[in-house]
C-alpha cells in the first residue's frame, strides 16, 4: 500500500539495538501502513557534530524508543543513548519517562504522588533499616529488584527470615503481597498506546509460581470486553502520569480495589496478541507517523493489528544480516557472583552444556538465602533411573558484569569440587572456552607475583 501523492511519506525510526519480535512488528507496520520504516541500529546508525550542527544518519522524522533498559548491564548508557536521540528528533516514550518506568520503586513513588493506588512497599538502603520494617509486610511478602524483566528478580518469601538490600548489584525492596480469596494469583495487563486501550488480559500464575509472566509460562485470557471500569481508568490515568506514548500497565485487584504492579515502557506483544488477537504494533506505527503529520487509514490499522507480522523487515541493514552478534567467552570453571534474598557471595562455578539448568549446592543456597522453594523437579542422574526430584529456587548469578537471573536445582554438591554449575540456562548465552579455569589461573597469577630472594 502506498500514500496518497498529497500526503506526507514519513519516515519512522525504531531505535532498537536487539532483533526482539516487537520491533519488527512496528518496522513492518510502518511499511504496511504506506511509510518508510528505519531500523536505528549499531550497524548503520550515528551522530555528527561538525561547526555546532548535529546531523543524525539515517534520516528519520521521528523515534520510536525501544531500547530495552530493565535488562541491560549498563542502563545508564541506553538512557544516554535514547536522550541523545530526544535532543536531535521527537521520541515516542521519552527517555524520562522510561527511566522512571523501568525503576519499579520509582514508579510506585510516582503513582502514589498522585494518588494512584499501589501496594505498600518499602526501600532500605541499609541491611539494617530494611529489617527493622519487615515485620509491617506480615509473615509473606514480596521481594524486588527495583530493576528487572520477564520476572526476573521478584521473589514472594517469608519474612520470618532477614532479606538484604541489594541483590548482586541491583537495589531490592520490599512490597505487600496483594491476593484475593486464595485463588491462582493472577493479574491483568492493559496495553495503552496513546489514550486508546488496545487490549488487556489476564495473566494466571503457571503451576509451582507465583508470577504471571508470560516469559516463565503463564497463561493468558481475554480480558478487553470485560474490563472493570475502575481497572480501565486506573491504567489510562497511570499511563498519562507517566508521561509514556504506549506501555502495558500491570494491576491486580485487592479486596478494596485495583493496585497498580509495574509499568512497562517495553512490554511484549506475543501474550496480548494470544490472549486477544489484538497487536498494538500497528498502532504505535500510527502514533509515530500522526504525531509528524502524516497520515494513515484507519481501517488498515484496525486490519494489520489482527495479525502479527515478525518477519525480518526490508529496511534491516545488510550488515546486520551478515554480521554475527558477538558472544562473550566463559570458562570451563569461571568465578561467579551468585546472589540471594539475603545476601552475595564469589563462588567458583563449572560449565556443564550437557544439563539444562543450573544447580547450586544446599549448603551455599543457605547461606546466601537462595529461595524459596518454587516447586520440584526431577533431574536425570546417570545414576539413578528416570532421575530424582529436587526443589528449585530462584538465584542470580553474575558473570563478568553481567546478571542472569535463573531457576536452578539445589542438591547436594558437598562431594563435587564446585558448589554451582552453570547450565545451559546461562551458557546459551555465551561461548565455553574449556581451557579457560579460574582455578587454575588464579593459583598461576599467584605464583607469577612472587619474587626470589
Amino acid at each position: 500500500m502506498s500514500v496518497s501523492e498529497d500526503s506526507k511519506q514519513v519516515r519512522v525510526g525504531v531505535l532498537a539495538l536487539h532483533n526482539s519480535k516487537e520491533t519488527k512488528v512496528i518496522l513492518n507496520a510502518v511499511e504496511d501502513l504506506g511509510h518508510q520504516p528505519v531500523w536505528l541500529r549499531r550497524e548503520n546508525t550515528s551522530v555528527s557534530i561538525e561547526d555546532g550542527e548535529v546531523t543524525l544518519d539515517p534520516e528519520v522524522d521521528i523515534i520510536a524508543n525501544r531500547l530495552l533498559l530493565s535488562n541491560s548491564e549498563e542502563p545508564a548508557e541506553g538512557m544516554g543513548l535514547a536522550a541523545t536521540f530526544d535532543h536531535i528528533r521527537p521520541m515516542l516514550n521519552r527517555p524520562k519517562s522510561v527511566q522512571t518506568s523501568i525503576h519499579k520503586f520509582a514508579t510506585a513513588v510516582t503513582l502514589a504522588d498522585w494518588n494512584i493506588p499501589v501496594p505498600d512497599a518499602l526501600l532500605a538502603l541499609s541491611n539494617e533499616r530494611l529489617n527493622e520494617g519487615r515485620e509491617r509486610f506480615g509473615d509473606i511478602g514480596v521481594y524486588k529488584t527495583a530493576i528487572g524483566t520477564h520476572g526476573g528478580g521478584t521473589w514472594k518469601v517469608k519474612l520470618t527470615e532477614p532479606v538484604n538490600p541489594r541483590v548482586g548489584n541491583r537495589q531490592a525492596f520490599l512490597q505487600d503481597l496483594i491476593e484475593r480469596d486464595g485463588e491462582r494469583h493472577r493479574d491483568l495487563r492493559v496495553y495503552i498506546v496513546g489514550e486508546e486501550i488496545i487490549g488487556a488480559m489476564r495473566r494466571y500464575a503457571p503451576d509451582g509460581d507465583w508470577r504471571t509472566n508470560v516469559a516463565l509460562g503463564g497463561e493468558v485470557q481475554d480480558a478487553t470486553e470485560e474490563l472493570p471500569e475502575e481497572a480501565a481508568e486506573t491504567a489510562l490515568y497511570t499511563s498519562e502520569v507517566m508521561g509514556l506514548d504506549y506501555a502495558g500497565i500491570d494491576l491486580v485487584e485487592g479486596y478494596d480495589g485495583w493496585y497498580v504492579l509495574e509499568v512497562n515502557p517495553t512490554a511484549g506483544f506475543k501474550g496480548l496478541y494470544r490472549a486477544t488477537g489484538r497487536n498494538p504494533g500497528p498502532y504505535i506505527a500510527q502514533k509515530a507517523i500522526e504525531h509528524v503529520g502524516g497520515t494513515v487509514e484507519e481501517e488498515r490499522v484496525h486490519e494489520l493489528a489482527t495479525t502479527l507480522d515478525d518477519s525480518t523487515p526490508s529496511c534491516m541493514p545488510s550488515t546486520a544480516r551478515t554480521t554475527p552478534e558477538e558472544v562473550p567467552l566463559i570458562g570451563y570453571i569461571e568465578e561467579v557472583v551468585v546472589s540471594g534474598t539475603s545476601g552475595s557471595t564469589s563462588s567458583l562455578a563449572k560449565s556443564d552444556t550437557g544439563a539444562t539448568r543450573s544447580s547450586i549446592d544446599t549448603s551455599l543456597a543457605a547461606e546466601i538465602g537462595a529461595g524459596p522453594i518454587k516447586s520440584m523437579t526431577r533431574v536425570k542422574s546417570g545414576s539413578v533411573k528416570g532421575g530424582k526430584a529436587r526443589p528449585v529456587v530462584d538465584l542470580v548469578i553474575g558473570i563478568g558484569g553481567r546478571q542472569h537471573t535463573v531457576t536452578a536445582s539445589v542438591e547436594d554438591r558437598s562431594h563435587m569440587d564446585y558448589p554451582l554449575l552453570l547450565g545451559r540456562d546461562i551458557l546459551q548465552h555465551y561461548q565455553v572456552n574449556v581451557r579457560r579455569r579460574a582455578d587454575i589461573d588464579q593459583v598461576n597469577a599467584s605464583h607469577g607475583d612472587e619474587t626470589e630472594e
